[in-house]
């Protein structure tokens, strides 16, 4: 597993090498593929983000998907439609891994028609992807404040994640793992020990306010690892070491306090907050 740098995330505004740049001078082991950025570059740039992101050692991370698959069906083809061009991006580049997220509830779609749409776009969509070499990773959302927000509950745990990826079908598909949703979904190390390596595509580590009830834990107000350990971010990433994980790791904490910081500071953080997460694991 290694420490991803994905600064949007963590409210820093930065180009491809800049973020290479960063990742480089504050510790981190991987950086995330911009995908349309990737798509507008030349041989020339792209040869120069290249040449330095391996000088630096670092890996690519997990991308965004690039295409809207929640929205209505012309706006999904469209997307669809530019999807080809920013997979070849990325495959040129030498990326693997992209992911997205599940919206755990609907206004209008029941639980069982939600699935059929999702399972049909989806599928379409890993098609594409698995026609430059990448690997689609699906997070589920756990928070009981967003499933219960709309009329119909939607996925919103592991288990039904899984039927997800089932009802897909593709062999490039599989989770993307985050300790707020694991935490929030009442999850343990019992349930990563059901996965295998091929089924990570990519992790997201957080931790959660203290003082707060599980069930009443929101969304957009996260801390970062390792701050209250009200997550157990031990267990969690020995688990996954359990089973051989090799997956980008990188924090998505929402965090309003961390976000009005300078960026310089945020960067070194995050990176440290990460470094001791990652010294949990066990040897």
């Amino acid at each position: 597993m290694t420490m991803c740098l994905t600064p949007g995330s963590i409210g820093v505004k930065a180009n491809q090498m800049e973020t290479i740049q960063y990742a480089h001078h504050y510790g981190y082991e991987a950086v995330q593929p911009f995908g349309e950025e990737l798509a507008t570059m030349s041989a020339a740039q792209l040869d120069e983000c290249n040449g330095r992101r391996k000088e630096y050692r670092l890996q690519w991370g997990q991308g965004g998907m690039g295409a809207d698959f929640r929205k209505d069906e012309e706006t999904f083809r469209k997307d669809l439609a530019g999807l080809p061009a920013i997979a070849a991006a990325l495959q040129k580049a030498g990326a693997t891994r992209v992911g997205t997220w599940i919206s755990p509830n609907h206004d209008v779609l029941p639980y069982g028609a939600n699935m059929k749409q999702h399972a049909r776009r989806l599928k379409e969509v890993a098609k594409v992807l698995g026609d430059h070499g990448l690997r689609l990773g699906l997070e589920y959302v756990g928070p009981k404040t967003l499933w219960t927000a709309k009329r119909f509950p939607f996925i919103h745990t592991m288990a039904e994640m899984k039927e997800l990826l089932a009802e897909i079908g593709a062999s490039n598909t599989g989770f993307v793992l985050d300790t707020w949703h694991w935490y929030t979904a009442g999850e343990t190390a019992a349930d990563l020990a059901t996965l295998k390596n091929s089924d990570v595509v990519c992790i997201d580590l957080n931790d959660a306010p203290a003082g707060v009830p599980v069930e009443q834990q929101i969304d957009s107000k996260r801390e970062i690892p390792m701050a209250t350990g009200v997550i157990d971010t031990g267990a969690f990433l020995n688990a996954l070491a359990g089973i051989g994980c090799d997956a980008p790791i990188r924090c998505e904490p929402f965090n309003a306090a961390l976000r009005a910081k300078p960026k310089e500071e945020i960067l070194a953080t995050v990176a440290e907050s990460m470094k001791k997460a990652f010294a949990l694991l066990k040897s």
